[in-house]
């Protein structure tokens, strides 16, 4: 199956229906099947002891599968998450952006599945892995 969305399509979608992530997470690639997703982190995205937090790098994993579910599906908002596991295996790196490297295990007719490795940018050691299942609405 190839996209049905490009890189820029997409990023338009997703300012558009999620104004509120604007800026904050980009695609730097997209292609079937597979999404790589930056998250520019801040001061808000840190926890005490100056780490990222355990809900931003989840956001970071569910926005990803998301924007590759969408790739490949097209502009369906209520595409929702429907299951995640998520492994947090080290500190990310301080003052480095998260990049999210998504992949597709299934794409069905109801459900997506899609596996997460986030790094701290520029660095080799994944700091999280993510499993994310996906509900996809039935076409109407």
């Amino acid at each position: 199956m190839s996209l049905v969305m490009s890189r820029e399509e997409l990023g338009a979608f997703l300012e558009e229906v999620f104004p509120q992530i604007r800026d904050e997470f980009v695609i730097d690639e997209l292609v079937s099947g597979a999404v790589t997703m930056r998250l520019r982190t801040d001061e808000r995205h840190l926890r005490p002891g100056g780490t990222v937090s355990g809900p931003t790098m989840f956001a970071l994993a569910d926005v990803a599968v998301y924007a590759m579910v969408l790739g490949m599906i097209g502009p369906q908002a209520l595409a929702v998450t429907t299951n995640c596991s998520i492994d947090f295996m080290r500190k990310p790196a301080a003052g480095r952006d998260l990049v999210a490297r998504a992949s597709l295990l299934k794409l069905g007719k109801v459900l997506a599945v899609g596996d997460v490795l986030i790094h701290s940018d520029g660095v080799d050691k994944p700091v999280a892995r993510a499993t994310l299942t996906y509900a996809i609405p039935s076409a109407k």
